[in-house]
């Protein structure tokens, strides 16, 4: 599985993500040949190795037109409100601006393929969205000051571009920094992160203040919420090219984007869950039945019960339940409600799945539900659904076995077939 990995630990920007990409290995023509499908112009982009803290990477260096000739794009600061990204140290022109509707039209109007559009305008919508809850307005109708807008949509076309010219199976990434401090924005100072960057990010992990500058901007925000299929800081896997995109802001730490592409040494999905547990000697066996399935019904992921010798050899039982951090204060409620415990414990553990999928096979005794788990495209774990299997077995009165190896038969033959 190809795998790539955002280690946000300086924050993310537009141009620091597409510095990224071209040092991963995306090539600055073709960006800027797939960029050109766009009907935008009056900017230039360019890109160059750079050191930053004695870290070699890509820094790139947009530079737009702003009526007296090009300026460059700096994440010198971020101006946020109605226009996104970056400070500009380029003058506006004038009140000219573009709404979000307007620079939809012109993605979907462009040459661009069909997945480059749909991933552009998936990452736009993440800012408009925001920035219309922000401001109290409908979404099409957020305007972009004109340089802001063609900052922007090279930002994050290019993003798409670059994402579809990599194809990663999965994209994954750190906890992101926010950094810290204050920000000028269109409508005056707000602390750091900005309003837009808060709502973008909203249930994806952050942290805060390892330097007093914002670190991620909208638009890197937006694209990682719109690309990343999950945000997890303990992950395994073997690291084959590691690429840096240059900031070009000066900070204490390195103000780089560091980006894996990596393979997964399994097809596993690795989660974060927590142990739920309590030893309980005085209590009814009859009752565990309902606080099972009470907790099941609540959102538990297993419950088990495991006999135990207690203290003077008194016999016992330990449940446990494996739940999500989220459930989990609902679910120890319900244990010490519903049980005779006065207390549980609980512990942090790491899931590894195997990818896995469902469906029906058509057999001679009706349709049976499958469920396969594979590594590398191969089955490696078969099971029928039991149910299914036990009632086609009372419905035609043959062994339960019988059922199960039709199944698994009728399998094989439309897998060679």
């Amino acid at each position: 599985m190809k795998l790539l990995y955002y280690d946000c630990f300086a924050g993310i920007s537009g141009d620091m993500n597409l510095a990224a990409m071209i040092d991963l290995g995306v090539p600055i023509e073709y960006l800027i040949s797939e960029l050109k499908k766009l009907n935008i112009g009056g900017y230039s982009i360019e890109a160059s190795k750079s050191l930053k803290m004695g870290i070699s990477g890509t820094k790139v260096d947009v530079k737009v037109n702003n009526g007296t000739g090009f300026s460059m794009i700096t994440d010198t600061g971020h101006s946020h409100g109605h226009s996104h990204g970056h400070n500009h140290s380029v003058e506006k022109r004038g009140h000219e601006h573009r709404s979000y509707n307007d620079i939809k039209k012109s993605i979907e109007q462009s040459e661009l393929s069909t997945d480059v559009k749909k991933t552009s305008i998936a990452i736009f919508d993440k800012v408009a969205v925001a920035e219309g809850k922000i401001h109290d307005k409908p979404a099409g109708e957020v305007h972009f000051h004109e340089v802001g807008a063609v900052d922007s949509i090279v930002d994050i076309v290019g993003a798409a571009i670059c994402y579809h010219y990599l194809k990663p199976d999965k994209i994954y990434c750190s906890t992101v920094e926010l950094g810290g401090g204050f920000v000028d924005c269109a409508h005056g100072k707000f602390p750091v992160p900005a309003p837009a960057t808060v709502e973008i990010l909203k249930d994806i992990p952050v942290k805060l203040g390892t330097v007093h500058f914002e670190t991620t901007t909208p638009t890197g925000a937006a694209i990682l919420a719109t690309l990343v299929d999950k945000f997890i800081d303990k992950l395994q896997f073997s690291i084959e090219k590691t690429a840096y995109g240059i900031g070009h802001r000066d900070m204490e730490i390195p103000n780089v984007l560091r980006v894996h592409m990596a393979k997964a040494t399994l097809k596993t999905d690795t989660e974060e869950a927590i142990i739920i547990e309590s030893n309980i000697d005085d209590m009814s066996p009859e009752h565990y039945e309902f606080l099972v399935e009470k907790l099941f019904f609540k959102g538990a992921q297993d419950v088990y019960l495991t006999p135990v010798i207690m203290k003077k050899s008194r016999p016992a039982t330990k449940i446990s339940v494996l739940c999500s951090s989220e459930k989990q204060t609902e679910l120890e409620n319900i244990i010490l409600s519903e049980s005779t415990t006065l207390g549980v414990r609980c512990f942090p553990v790491i899931k590894k799945i195997l990818e896995r999928k469902s469906y029906t096979v058509q057999t001679k005794y009706g349709p049976i539900d499958v469920k396969t788990a594979f590594s590398d495209a191969v089955d490696i774990k078969i099971k029928p659904e039991y149910d299914q299997c036990r009632d086609a077995a009372n419905k035609f009165n043959i062994p339960l076995k019988q059922v199960i190896d039709e199944v698994l038969e009728t399998m094989k033959q439309v897998k060679h077939g």
